[in-house]
């Protein structure tokens, strides 16, 4: 078979950077403790980087996918008094109501269903015995947007109007079930002055920013029950499904506009679940960068380590150095081989390194209990920093050496 010289040219440049690279390999053999003691800085800071901006990765990954679990097509609603000033000029301010709240579905097509809620904070009672929750006025349109399943009996709906049934989240029922020892289903719970009947159970909620209340600690009664607890019981908050394609900016206009002709004095606000995931997701872009940047710090104290050993090597390798550029050697050569040892260091360093740091974000997953994913960008990231960082801090040392003088090396 008959090659080029192109060919030949290019097999031979091959062969002979692959000799430099064993020749490196022995040579940071011979001095094994000086190496490994190099090769721990890189190692330590390249399994950093990987370990924190993965770590930084899963955490933003668990928020957005516990988010996403409720959906992406989340429209929340809150309603607020305006300033003292606006609120003047606009005459009486007054609550949104039940039936003005529903009507709102109506006010665009992209709407599909509307589940307003009340909040309240009151005194719970248990057997004589206090209980930490909060009371939610809802209606069966409320579980049916937040995906709230029921582990015992059943939900609270519109057919129960005023009648005095809740359904109470999972820390409600553990603490119940620590006071009397015996199942709460069909069990009576005191709220203010008003007796309820416990008529189901919900199952564990996974807590969501979307929403101003957490299920798990919540009583649920119906909404038109709760303004019997207390007076001041308002629809001031809102969660709507909306379609696939809705147009946000339309919808929310559409909304402010209706309120703003059934009640004076209100200022309402929107937070959309497609919104709020970018957001998140830009802050997990600067959160990614901030950690990457602390963690190299490390990644560079190592390759001053890298350079530290190389000069190390240069110094007593000077007659090895005079020997080579004596029999024929060339600057260049001898710049390769040393150049060589520092990216071979950073390689097994980087290598070791991003396993270690793969292994730390899982063990961090397994403690949150948070979904493990390994992303590509942070073990090749810290992979490829660890190679610069090597080369960066060794190409010093390689050209001290490559500049040395052969008589002066044998002398």
């Amino acid at each position: 078979m008959v090659y080029s010289d192109n060919k030949v040219w290019t097999i031979l440049k091959k062969m002979k950077i692959i000799e430099h690279a064993k020749q490196g390999l022995l040579n940071l053999y011979h001095s094994r403790l000086r190496s490994m003691l190099a090769l721990l800085g890189v190692l330590v800071g390249t399994a950093s980087v990987v370990a924190m901006v993965l770590g930084g990765e899963l955490a933003t990954n668990e928020a957005l996918r516990q988010f996403k679990s409720l959906g992406t097509d989340l429209l929340a609603v809150s309603i607020n008094t305006a300033s003292d000033q606006t609120a003047r000029s606009s005459g009486k301010v007054g609550d949104l109501n039940l039936s003005q709240a529903l009507s709102l579905a109506k006010v665009d097509n992209a709407i599909l269903q509307v589940a307003p809620y009340t909040q309240l904070f009151h005194p719970i009672l248990y057997n004589g015995n206090p209980v930490n929750g909060m009371i939610l006025g809802v209606t069966d349109s409320f579980a049916s947007i937040l995906h709230i399943k029921i582990e015992a009996g059943r939900f609270v709906s519109m057919v129960d109007q005023y009648e005095s049934y809740c359904v109470i989240g999972q820390d409600v029922y553990a603490a119940l079930k620590k006071i009397s020892f015996k199942e709460p289903l069909g069990q009576s719970l005191q709220i203010g002055k008003n007796i309820f009947v416990i008529v189901g159970v919900a199952e564990r909620w996974p807590e969501n920013n979307f929403v101003y209340a957490t299920i798990d600690s919540s009583v649920m009664v119906p909404i038109m029950a709760s303004t019997l607890i207390s007076q001041y019981a308002s629809i001031n908050n809102m969660i709507m499904r909306l379609s696939s394609e809705a147009d946000i900016e339309r919808v929310e206009s559409h909304i402010s506009q209706t309120i703003h002709h059934q009640i004076k004095g209100k200022q309402v606000t929107f937070r959309s679940a497609k919104e709020l995931i970018a957001r998140m997701k830009m802050q997990n872009t600067i959160l990614t960068v901030f950690l990457g940047l602390i963690a190299s710090v490390s990644l560079v104290v190592g390759g001053i380590g890298v350079m530290n050993i190389m000069l190390v090597s240069v110094v007593e390798r000077r007659r090895e150095i005079g020997i080579r550029l004596a029999v024929g050697a060339k600057r260049k050569d001898i710049a390769i081989l040393f150049l060589m040892e520092a990216i071979m260091l950073s390689l097994v360093g980087g290598i070791v390194g991003v396993v270690i740091g793969i292994f730390i974000a899982y063990g961090i997953a397994l403690v949150w209990h948070w979904q493990f994913t390994v992303f590509l960008l942070p073990p090749l990231t810290g992979f490829t920093v660890s190679v610069l960082i090597g080369i960066f801090f060794g190409f010093y040392p390689a050209y001290l050496a490559a500049k040395l003088n052969p008589i002066d090396a044998l002398r």
